[in-house]
């Protein structure tokens, strides 16, 4: 907070000064009798950006191939680390699925064979310090946080969890408890509802970016599974360390060297390929008779960031739906009316397509006319290029919100160790600035057109078809979504009336 305060505070003296420097030197060339052009805010002069490098975080690879970032941080007494380690819920077997998070919540839930994690607890919370796991498609994380004085025994802690933990029954049992309380009331809220089957439409169902856990497929767990999914994941050569916060970095490596230098390397975790064939092109009904309002997604695949036209596509997508000025939102909620909200994103993931999606919410009488009105804008982006306004204010945006993603050490040493974790080179961050401000009219309507196809793409609607002004079936024939949720034999019984 002490820093966003000063960062803040320097913003407002910088303004205080270009304001006063644009006065004194606009007001002596004035002529008389004319208005004094730094009475307007339009006559400030704007800067422009300095370069960015920020101080990098000190790397150190092991020679059992574990990665090891260390970034000082002296501002406050605190230290915090993290481990990434390879495997992700993408990489669980599709009968059991569900997995990894249960994974992540039962081996922190679970503790070690010397300390339970209600122990763990205990000790932690006495010195407001916190280990915790967790997990992702891609990988799962220990971290943990304490004060500078506390660090060794909390380090000592977060390393007992990582290196011998003891997964025990009953923590297994309340974590599929837990995952089936989620499956329970995965259909009561239609936003959720949106987001997981507009992602079942644009990956597949059976693409494990799309999964999604089952009674059945979490109750097929057991304590073997999360044993042999720890031993398989937790070697030297399949993690990142990092570390940032108030130490002196000769001391740190020394402390890490002495806790896993010891470690044998492993088998090099690879993650079996998935194709993103794209959905199937159609309009969708999840029904929902209890609203009175819809969802509307348009859905279709993204991109990387590591494919060329990243920026472009960044810059596009910022111009269609990003934000309250955006194509989409003036159009469809502003002049229009027709949504609640409304926006989108060109999704562009590390290792793999991002979403593509236009998503509003709607009455449910207008749900056909915004899905009209959302689907115009995106066949406009195929034939009305960019104005000279639009393409700069979509780049001073994107610029002066991607700054605060590195505005601490902390985020540098995460962006960093994010990088090293999908094998993107050290210096992405540093050319992003570049390869957005060389970003064209020109380059925006040539990836419009060969990245935005309306006829590929999927319209899905979560609503009352009863309440539907217009039918449906405007837009093109409509397939109706099975989204019951599939019961064991005898659960239905066990549980009672949902």
């Amino acid at each position: 907070m002490r820093r966003q305060l000063l960062t803040i505070a320097g913003i407002a003296v910088l303004a205080t000064t270009t304001f006063a420097s644009a006065q004194t030197s606009t007001s002596t060339a004035a002529a008389p009798g004319s208005p004094a052009p730094w009475k307007s805010w339009k006559h400030v002069p704007i800067p422009a950006l300095p370069t960015f490098h920020p101080q990098q975080p000190t790397r150190i690879v092991l020679q059992n191939g574990m990665t090891i970032f260390l970034q000082e941080d002296h501002e406050l007494p605190f230290i915090n680390g993290f481990i990434i380690i390879r495997g992700g819920s993408r990489d669980e077997p599709a009968a059991k699925t569900g997995l990894v998070d249960i994974y992540s919540q039962a081996w922190r839930t679970s503790g070690t064979a010397k300390m339970t994690g209600d122990q763990m607890d205990d000790i932690l919370e006495a010195k407001a310090a916190k280990i915790e796991t967790d997990g992702d498609d891609a990988s799962t994380t220990l971290t943990w946080s304490s004060f500078q004085q506390d660090f060794d025994q909390v380090f000592g802690m977060a390393t007992d969890l990582l290196l011998h933990p003891q997964f025990r029954a009953d923590k297994l049992a309340l974590a599929q408890r837990q995952e089936d309380t989620g499956i329970i009331r995965r259909n009561d809220d239609p936003d959720q509802i949106a987001v997981r089957e507009a992602e079942i439409l644009a990956y597949g169902k059976n693409n494990p970016y799309a999964r999604v856990p089952e009674f059945a497929t979490v109750q097929a767990v057991t304590l073997a599974d999360l044993a042999a999914w720890h031993a398989h994941t937790v070697t030297p050569n399949n993690m990142i360390v990092g570390i940032s916060g108030d130490f002196k970095t000769a001391e740190m490596e020394a402390k890490l060297r002495a806790a896993f230098s010891s470690l044998p390397r492993g088998e090099k975790f690879v993650s079996a390929p998935v194709e993103f064939p794209g959905p199937t092109p159609g309009v969708y009904l999840a029904q929902k008779s209890d609203v009175n309002q819809s969802n509307v997604w348009i859905v279709g695949i993204g991109t990387e960031r590591n494919n060329p036209d990243y920026y472009a596509l960044s810059v596009m997508n910022t111009i269609f739906s990003g934000g309250f000025g955006s194509r989409l939102f003036q159009a469809v909620r502003t002049r229009l009316g027709l949504a609640y909200s409304v926006g989108g994103a060109y999704g562009a993931s590390y290792d793999h397509p991002g979403l593509f999606y236009v998503a509003a919410g709607t009455k449910s009488e207008s749900t056909v006319a915004a899905t009209q009105a959302m689907m115009q804008q995106v066949r406009d982006l195929k034939t009305d290029p960019p104005t000279e306004t639009e393409l700069r204010n979509a780049k001073d945006q994107l610029l002066n919100s991607w700054i605060f993603h590195f505005d601490t050490p902390g985020k540098i040493l995460r962006q960093q160790a994010t990088l090293a974790f999908y094998n993107y080179p050290a210096d992405y961050i540093e050319k992003y600035r570049a390869g957005i401000e060389k970003v064209t009219a020109a380059d925006i309507s040539r990836v419009a057109n060969k990245y935005v196809h309306p006829s590929k793409l999927a319209i899905l609607v979560v609503g009352n078809s009863q309440q539907f002004g217009t039918p449906l079936t405007t837009l093109g024939p409509v397939k109706t979504l099975d989204i019951t949720i599939p019961m064991p034999a005898g659960m239905q019984q066990q549980m009672g009336p949902q």
